[in-house]
């Protein structure tokens, strides 16, 4: 009997041992570490790997708080009536699901988003994932915990295309670390800005371009980036266009911009542009609507009514104003290609939609999740 306990003993010790290498090796990956550096992150945080990953890049989560709030942030959204707040609280990462942002796997989880969709692999060819998302990188109240929230849902859904939208460069620094797996390009260096995201095993990036907005007094340009994705060429295009209802104006005027830019496009280009754009639908109606061939999205897949709001402080308390204000801000437009290959739209969803556990969103936008067809 003493025997046989000692027999069961080694073999507990030789799974530990197993488990813990293994442990070890997902931590260097993700990382980018040696696996001494792994080992030691890994034993300070009882084995428990999400821990440990977390541990390894607060600092640089914790430097978005120390580096102040940049100029220029505005809030946007009209007064009209008190406020109330929705949502689930949702811890910042799934049981037992590491923030791997290196993996080209299709992640699956019990989130409750994640059954609006069918995972597949992300080297299907006839199929690809858009994000595009404002982080409210202005705001710095728990910055931290959701920053790690973001890349969870990156990591939750491994977009192909990720646009951001008032990203800081402390921000930017950590997006660097934790998504190795992407190239991402940036709109400017300083204050805060848009980027581009590019799953690095999907999208080739041809060339890029920065369009200045002249008369912008909130910082604001055009970030353009040609790719090869699933065989197509395809013009991505993201902005954050001016804020608040008193700067229709020079909004407008950086919308004609974003539509000309479209328009430019080689025919065998699709086109996809998306961002915070913060039009109201009047001001849309005002210029007589969008130019031939360039469509809404939302309006394409029949205006599905849980996608209407973006900026919703009726569900969404981040900004504590005693107002309700329901618009939809954030937009996806397309134009096809007129030739060649095609590239569809086929669903979209919301993302940020449950509380953390600090008691606030990801963000006070709700992020926008597409799934595109190809067609050869």
């Amino acid at each position: 009997m003493e025997e046989e306990r000692a027999d069961e003993l080694v073999s507990e010790d030789g799974a530990v041992i197993s488990e813990r290498e293994q442990k070890c090796q997902a931590f260097a990956s993700v990382a980018g570490c040696d696996q001494a550096v792994a080992q030691c992150y890994l034993a300070e945080n009882d084995w428990e790997l999400e821990r440990a990953i977390n541990s390894y890049f607060e600092p640089s989560v914790e430097s978005l708080i120390q580096e102040g709030n940049p100029s220029g942030g505005t809030q946007e959204g009209n007064p009209s009536e008190e406020s109330t707040s929705g949502g689930q609280q949702m811890p910042v990462t799934a049981p037992d699901c590491c923030i791997d942002l290196t993996s080209d796997e299709p992640v699956v989880t019990q989130n409750p988003d994640a059954s609006k969709h069918t995972t597949v692999s992300q080297k299907d060819e006839s199929h690809f994932i858009f994000v595009t998302w404002n982080i409210d990188g202005l705001d710095l109240s728990n910055l931290p915990e959701r920053a790690r929230a973001v890349c969870s849902y990156l990591a939750l859904y491994s977009p192909d295309v990720v646009f951001l939208q008032e990203v800081i460069p402390p921000y930017y620094e950590y997006l660097k670390k934790r998504a190795v797996s992407y190239t991402i390009i940036t709109g400017n260096e300083d204050g805060y800005f848009t980027a581009i995201m590019l799953k690095k095993s999907r999208a080739i990036l041809v060339n890029q371009e920065i369009v200045p907005f002249p008369t912008t007094s909130m910082m604001r340009n055009l970030l353009v980036a040609n790719v090869k994705l699933c065989g197509n060429d395809i013009c991505l295009m993201t902005s954050h266009l001016e804020s608040t209802k008193e700067h229709a104006k020079e909004r407008l005027k950086q919308l004609g911009v974003v539509l000309q830019k479209i328009l430019e496009v080689p025919s065998s280009t699709t086109v996809i542009f998306a961002g915070d754009t913060n039009l109201r639908d009047q001001e849309v109606e005002k210029i007589g609507g969008l130019p031939s061939p360039i469509m809404d999205i939302w309006e394409f897949l029949g205006k599905p009514e849980h996608c209407r709001y973006t900026w919703d402080t009726k569900m969404n308390n981040n900004l504590k104003v005693a107002y309700t204000c329901r618009l939809r801000f954030d937009r996806i437009l397309y134009r096809s290609a007129l030739d060649g290959g095609q590239v569809i739209p086929q669903s979209l969803d919301l993302l940020g939609t449950e509380k953390l556990d600090c008691g606030r969103f990801p963000s006070d936008h709700w992020g926008l999740l597409c799934d595109f067809d190809v067609i050869l």
